[in-house]
């Protein structure tokens, strides 16, 4: 139980250190889009026969968008 409750507090301090929302974020501008990628070479990315456009999570978010299963 102890083991456990130190991980989960743990994993908070981690997340909570690493403020995703500012983070670079890729969406392809296609109409059926519904994804964001953190890396601008994911393979999710592959298929966009539009512009690919560099955002914010933030930003792509806002947008709708949910991250990538590929990155997960």
């Amino acid at each position: 139980m102890k083991t456990l409750v130190l991980s989960l507090i743990a994993g908070f301090l981690v997340s909570a250190s690493a403020p995703l929302n500012d983070t670079t974020a890729y969406i392809c501008n296609g109409k059926y889009s519904k994804k964001y990628h953190l890396k601008q070479n994911c393979r999710g990315l592959s298929n966009c026969s539009t512009e690919v456009e560099k955002t914010t999570v933030s930003k792509a978010k806002t947008k709708g968008r949910t991250l990538c299963g590929y990155e997960d």
